[in-house]
């Protein structure tokens, strides 16, 4: 069934073997033809004044114009100019259409189904309707930007894969761009940071093969007690000082545990093959954005003035998210040559190709930053369906039944009929292993009979249209932290946790909860329940006012790193399954360390940004070095460990032996009592349970059950892991543990997507690719270059895909940039020839940073290209 669309593009690439035999040559002669004129000028229809486009060293274009709609008509123009293969494609996902593209291919045809039945593009239409009649007018003049650029183009002259595809396929057919073609690359991205559905999955299968609730929760253990919240209850408690703002509890609450047949309700019976197809299935689409991969998450957070050197605050933020090339975001910056009622705009950041404004970055008055909330988001729910007809409170309701036609390049449509109850989809209708959940899943007593079986429904906030995109672009415009928390409010999906804050001496930081959560009548969205019984429905959404909100702590700074909100109780109910606040931990004490001296700077902040040091490596060391019997191939690697202080950066041998052992020993605790799917990734979750099942050196988790007439114990495990490491990087790297480095095997290959697997010949990869990496940090560290444990490689899997530091300090000379920096995972284009194609990604992994040239006066001191778009006449 249908994985990742990530893996479904990378059949898309299979398709591309004949380049090599049949258009080399026609590739040759397009290579420089889609990099586009960056300087001169050109016409653009519908401009109401000419419009500058200055670049800087780096490419990023800064846009300056008289009107509002002048300024996203050009922001249009130049991201289509640099990117638009990715918004074509991003386009065709959203949508459901990938088959248009890729042709009679299955996975992609059951993406195409998948994305359909979730109604990405239909919620997107609907949320055109709903939007302010200003953003509907930015979201027009965007779009006749982007189809300004495409009028005269074809598709070769557009981007160097057009003619890549073209040699196997029928030349694209370039539509025009249109404000819903932004809109749904919003659900997308809500659909990536969806939260826990996995985890709730997971607890299923679990249960299903028949582990007991309390062997479940050692692999879904609560969020340590000792790890740090985003928001204290003496933060809370504050009050005035803090001008702090206490979220009542009331009917935001959790609702009453379900008993336990309901909490069991969904979570067993199918079988184990079904339940692992269930989550790979119900991942399409999920790759989009590059977030919904193990390993993500952000670290962002602010200092007060009164801590920094210059007497202003200091806000960093590094979103880390899936590696790519080009990379997710776009720096862009986007200025009203006289900022007015009419042109508000005076901002400059990372935005995404495809949609107007700037979602992480700065205006003169403030700068904000984001991490994911992992609230909550998605239920799914069992369905008795009978004919056109399911079961609520013992009525039976009609379903709501609609057609969707996928066309498919080369072959014929296909037609789908979609189902939906007042939870929403029945995904059972398109998803065969869903079929087998709702046919053999154990449900509470007195339940109706389930007859051929359940159906199986999701719930799911981003299923309902939202002002996100209001959000973004009120965010843009924002003078003072309140406009800040003002303009969050807007934001629905995704959740999304929000530090900001104001220029100068006085200038205010904070924090705010932006987010649609549901409150439940019942249970707490760990498991899927009944939906023939009201008793579980959701109720409503937490009132954005009762989220939590935080200015000016009294102790003047916050962090953000993923890690839960509030102690339980304190506030809203968000959910459980968050990061388990390692880095959060990380941070919070170097940073409580550099507040206490005084005086933090940006460089230390850009500095903290790259803190290699692993939180396991305090907990599980002790225990790795009390293990005895070794012989002395195993002991050199094993003192390697000795004097080591828990730094992974790229050169140490110690960092290279200390995750080889951590993975063999997730190996050889767990892969014989888990599937494939969910063997351990070593990310936070798993931080937690082996550092709770250390202390129970006989925990039957240890034991391999494989083995007959044999226990082991927690010192076998580990004897074993370290065994098995040191045979590993002797046969990769070199059997002298001296000549191991953790920089050797801990590799990044920024890869295009579709034209970047392995399935596409070497010098068309070598094309479109850019240079392997090898990099410091690892997973659940701050510098989160994270790697799956399970997937028998060290190779990245999720990397800081930005980072940046806003000084919010006003230097004498406009033209002084101050501490603030900026660097983006590649750089702004997306044609591989382009010398702006990469060409960040050196200095991004060496955990450098260039200058942030926000003022006029200070991009005149870095400006290399100036291309003026003339109004039409």
């Amino acid at each position: 069934m249908v994985g990742r669309v990530g893996v479904v593009l990378a059949g898309l690439a299979g398709l591309l073997v004949v380049v090599l035999v049949v258009g080399l040559a026609a590739v040759a002669v397009s290579v420089r033809r889609a990099v586009p004129d960056r300087s001169g000028e050109a016409a653009l229809v519908g401009l109401q004044a000419d419009v500058d486009v200055v670049r800087d060293a780096q490419g990023v274009p800064h846009v300056y114009a008289d009107t509002a709609e002048d300024l996203f008509r050009a922001q249009g123009y130049v991201h289509a100019q640099d990117r638009f293969f990715e918004m074509d494609v991003r386009r065709h996902i959203t949508a459901g259409r990938l088959s248009e593209l890729v042709g009679a291919d299955e996975q992609a045809l059951e993406a195409d189904v998948v994305v359909r039945t979730l109604g990405w593009r239909r919620t997107a239409e609907a949320e055109l309707e709903l939007l302010d009649p200003v953003t509907v007018t930015y979201l027009e003049a965007y779009a006749e930007g982007v189809n300004a650029y495409l009028r005269e183009r074809s598709p070769g002259q557009l981007s160097l894969a057009y003619t890549v595809l073209s040699l196997q396929l029928p030349e694209a057919e370039i539509e025009p761009w249109t404000p819903v073609d932004s809109l749904a690359w919003l659900k997308a991205l809500a659909w990536d940071l969806r939260s826990n559905y996995s985890d709730e999955l997971g607890r299923g299968l679990l249960l299903a093969r028949g582990e007991t609730p309390a062997r479940v929760d050692q692999l879904y253990p609560a969020y340590p007690g000792t790890n740090p919240v985003i928001v204290p209850d003496e933060v809370l408690a504050s009050g005035v000082s803090g001008r702090a703002v206490r979220p009542p509890p009331g009917s935001a609450a959790p609702g009453p545990a379900a008993d336990p047949e309901a909490a069991l309700a969904a979570v067993g019976g199918p079988g184990e093959q079904a339940l692992a197809d269930t989550l790979a299935v119900l991942s399409a689409g999920g790759d989009l954005t590059g977030v919904a991969v193990e390993g993500l998450g952000s670290n962002s957070w602010v200092v007060s003035g009164e801590h920094t050197d210059t007497g202003a605050p200091l806000l960093a933020n590094d979103p880390h998210l899936a590696p790519s090339s080009p990379s997710t975001w776009y720096q862009v910056g986007l200025h009203c040559r006289r900022v007015s009622e009419e042109c508000p705009f005076d901002v400059s950041g990372f935005s995404f190709s495809g949609l107007p404004g700037v979602f992480v970055g700065r205006t003169p008055d403030v700068a904000w930053g984001l991490t994911t909330l992992y609230a909550d988001h998605t239920d799914f729910v069992l369905e008795r369906v009978v004919g056109e007809e399911y079961e609520l409170d013992g009525e039976m309701l009609p379903l709501t039944v609609r057609e969707e036609v996928v066309e498919v390049a080369g072959g014929d449509p296909v037609t789908v009929e979609v189902r939906e109850t007042g939870n929403g989809p029945l995904l059972s209708d398109v998803v065969d292993p869903l079929v087998s959940i709702g046919r053999g899943i154990p449900v509470p007593s007195g339940s109706p009979t389930r007859g051929p079986g359940y159906a199986v429904s999701l719930r799911w906030t981003a299923s309902d249209p939202g002002r996100t995109m209001a959000a973004v672009l009120a965010m843009n415009r924002a003078t003072s932290a309140e406009e800040v928390v003002e303009a969050a409010r807007l934001l629905d999906v995704p959740g999304q946790n929000i530090v900001f804050a104001e220029t100068g001496q006085d200038g205010a930081i904070g924090y705010v909860t932006p987010s649609r959560v549901p409150v439940r009548a019942a249970g707490d969205g760990r498991v899927p329940l009944p939906g023939w019984t009201s008793a579980y429905d959701w109720v409503g959404y937490v009132p954005a006012e009762d989220l939590p909100v935080v200015v000016d702590p009294e102790r003047g700074w916050l962090v953000t790193a993923n890690n839960r909100v509030q102690t339980v109780g304190s506030g809203p109910y968000l959910g459980v399954d968050t990061d388990h606040g390692y880095r959060a931990a990380r941070l919070e004490t170097e940073l409580a360390a550099l507040v206490e001296r005084g005086d933090v700077t940006a460089d230390e902040m850009a500095e903290l940004q790259l803190d290699d040091v692993n939180p396991l490596a305090e907990t599980l060391l002790p225990y790795l070095l009390d293990v005895d019997g070794l012989d002395a191939f195993t002991t050199d690697g094993v003192d390697l460990l000795r004097d080591w202080d828990g730094s992974q950066d790229r050169d140490s041998a110690a960092a290279a032996y200390f995750n080889a052992v951590w993975a063999e020993l997730l190996a050889g605790a767990f892969h014989d009592e888990l599937p494939l799917e969910l063997h351990p990734n070593g990310g936070s979750r798993w931080f937690t349970v082996v550092d709770q099942l250390l202390g129970s050196p006989d925990d039957p988790w240890w034991d391999d059950v494989a083995t007959v007439n044999v226990v082991e114990s927690r010192d076998e495990v580990l004897r074993q892991a370290l065994v098995e490491a040191r045979l590993r990087l002797t046969r990769q790297v070199a059997k002298d543990p001296g000549r191991w480095s953790w920089g050797q095997v801990h590799t990044l290959t920024p890869q295009h997507t579709p034209l970047g697997g392995e399935a596409v010949p070497g010098p068309v990869r070598s094309l479109f690719n850019l240079s392997t990496v090898g990099l410091p940090g690892g997973s659940s560290v701050v510098d989160a270059t994270s790697w799956d444990a399970s997937s028998g490689t060290f190779e990245v899997t999720a990397v800081p895909s930005m980072r940046m530091v806003v000084d919010l300090s006003v230097p004498e000379d406009p033209a002084d940039v101050g501490g603030s920096r900026w660097v983006d995972l590649t750089g702004v284009s997306g044609h591989p020839t382009d010398r702006y194609h990469g060409n960040q990604l050196g200095t991004w992994a060496d955990g450098g940073s260039y200058p942030w040239a926000f003022t006029p006066e200070a991009l005149d001191e870095v400006a290399r290209e100036r291309l003026v778009l003339r109004a039409d006449d």
